[in-house]
């Protein structure tokens, strides 16, 4: 059996009275695929947020690659291998997509350079540039490399994201939602991309539309007020009494909520 890469333990965080997350144990094993689901306000980007370092845990800890970083922040944890994307795409509007690109890379490199270099134009050093294109076109995005990012699609600026954390070389990568507000065209381009990292490293995806998870990760976790409600393979999660409860209630309530998240029966 692979080894554990991150994992977290009785995690748990509260804003005021408000439980966002509440007592999650959970392991992500090296070179796996793992899917989290559950409706709106089920605590999923809350739960991504404690792992990643945005929000400090009013309980609990998280370990990554065996190392306990319940109170290292965020960048320590990129540096560590942990990346993310963000359920709004997070990118540079003002910058070119190859801009994007060659910050990441000299944030991932284990001596970036200095303020002064960086500021005299060492940032855009042939080395640098060509591995910023070059995650460019594993994204099919090397077309745009000049493009201001603001004149993107919503679709392009998604993978973009995409080939930002991917610069950033991790060994585990969080995805929040990458689907959303995507039309049916740059879902299916988009979970190509995703298709193409599984066994490349260790992945965790969020998403809404069980249907678009089901053929692509391995397990699922199901989340609901804040809690893991269920998990395992994917079948058995479709299977699940409670699970069905949640996503799709009882009686006239179920074509309704089937049809919200992918028609899954």
């Amino acid at each position: 059996m692979s080894r554990v890469v991150l994992e977290c333990a009785g995690l748990g965080k509260r804003f005021g009275d408000f439980a966002a997350v509440t007592d999650v144990t959970y392991a992500l094993r090296e070179g796996e695929a793992a899917g989290v689901i559950g409706p709106n306000g089920a605590g999923k980007s809350t739960f991504f947020n404690l792992l990643t370092g945005l929000h400090r845990p009013t309980t609990g800890r998280v370990v990554l690659e065996g190392r306990d970083v319940t109170s290292t922040g965020p960048h320590a944890r990129v540096r560590m291998g942990l990346a993310r994307t963000f359920q709004l795409v997070s990118v540079f509007d003002s910058l070119a997509a190859v801009d994007n690109l060659v910050l990441s890379v000299l944030r991932a490199r284990e001596h970036p350079p200095a303020a002064w270099r960086f500021m005299l134009g060492r940032a855009r050093a042939e080395d640098t540039l060509q591995e910023a294109l070059a995650a460019l076109d594993r994204v099919g995005l090397r077309g745009k490399a000049g493009v201001r990012v603001a004149e993107l699609s919503y679709g392009e600026k998604r993978k973009l994201e995409i080939a930002v954390a991917l610069s950033l070389r991790p060994r585990v990568l969080l995805l929040d939602e990458p689907l959303a507000g995507l039309s049916d065209g740059e879902i299916v381009e988009v979970l190509g991309l995703v298709r193409a990292l599984r066994g490349e490293l260790s992945l965790v995806l969020i998403e809404h539309k069980i249907s678009h998870v089901l053929d692509l990760v391995e397990r699922l976790t199901v989340m609901h007020e804040g809690r893991i409600i269920a998990e395992g393979p994917p079948d058995a999660i479709l299977r699940d009494a409670t699970v069905r409860r949640v996503y799709w209630g009882d009686g006239a309530r179920q074509s309704t909520r089937r049809a919200a998240i992918g028609g899954e029966g």
